[in-house]
């Protein structure tokens, strides 16, 4: 597996049984006993996975431009993915307690959807973005979507709501951006719901949607998808970064933009700057917390 190789083309190495298992064991015998089985596994897939320690390295070396690479191993990266795979489950299960997650930015948030219109979250894969679900039992039920790329959406739908009925989580499956796609969330946005996009990962099936912006002191590419789909929907957008503090979840909600809107005489350059911005608090906030982005590849690597 080369270092240029697409992350959607890189296997992960949890599948629907093993996180099956692993929710049955967080279920029956609680976090520590599940710690004692995820450690090894960790520690097994740092030591054979180049790829992902490479990268890891890579990423935490960039940090050293700003003081920090050098308190963090990749190691200590992978252990810390261990310990997020374990709230993932403590989220998906109904493990976690309102007192368990502290907001900022939520008062904001809830007033744009009490006008009776939805909101789009630019989200990331830095720290725990299931942790989200945890809101939707605030005030009034909430559905909060989620675009994922796995084949597995919906069978995941299902195991959600084996070990937790009441769950407002929906995963969406999605490898590009159709018109049916966009026609399925402005139906959720107009019913008042969350939809929530990963925006720091390139799409799958178009690399021409991309835009190259600067990125822990570096271009780095990352997709327009999200925006355009953002100004699509024409509502409110908001970025949300969901971090770990020793024992509480810490969920930031910051207003984005009233609306998106990429007017055709200066669309590139008013898009570029939109992920500019957004890759702006990305990196704002992996500086606050280090060891919880998890991209375990090449995230520089230029892609034909």
């Amino acid at each position: 597996m080369t270092q240029n190789t697409h992350w959607a083309k890189l296997e992960e190495r949890g599948t629907l049984w093993g996180m099956r298992f692993l929710l049955s064991i967080y279920s029956l015998l609680g976090r520590r006993c599940l710690q004692f089985f995820l450690y090894p596994v960790v520690s097994y897939y740092w030591l054979s996975n180049q790829t992902a320690r490479r990268a890891s390295q890579d990423y935490l070396q960039r940090l050293s431009t700003f003081g920090l690479a050098h308190s963090y191993n990749s190691y200590q990266h992978f252990i810390s993915f261990a310990n997020a795979i374990i709230d993932k489950l403590a989220a998906w299960s109904g493990g976690l307690a309102l007192t368990d997650v502290v907001y900022y930015g939520r008062e904001q948030l809830f007033n744009e959807l009490n006008k009776g219109q939805g909101v789009v979250l630019l989200g990331s894969h830095l720290g725990n973005m299931e942790v989200c679900r945890v809101i939707a039992t605030v005030d009034a039920p909430i559905p909060i979507n989620i675009l994922v790329h796995t084949k597995h959406a919906e069978k995941f739908n299902q195991l959600l709501k084996q070990y937790n009925p009441n769950s407002s989580l929906n995963l969406i499956q999605v490898t590009e951006i159709t018109a049916a796609t966009s026609i399925l969330l402005s139906d959720k946005i107009a019913n008042g719901e969350l939809v929530i996009i990963a925006a720091d990962r390139t799409p799958v099936s178009n690399q021409q949607r991309v835009a190259s912006v600067d990125f822990l002191g570096a271009n780095a590419l990352f997709p327009q998808g999200p925006f355009i789909l953002a100004a699509l929907l024409n509502c409110p957008v908001y970025t949300v970064f969901c971090l770990k503090d020793q024992d509480k979840h810490i969920i930031h909600f910051e207003h984005f933009s009233d609306r998106l809107n990429f007017p055709r005489n200066n669309r590139q350059s008013a898009m570029q700057q939109s992920i500019q911005d957004y890759a702006n608090r990305l990196q704002h906030y992996c500086l606050i917390a280090p060891l919880q982005w998890f991209n375990f590849f090449d995230f520089w690597a230029t892609h034909d």
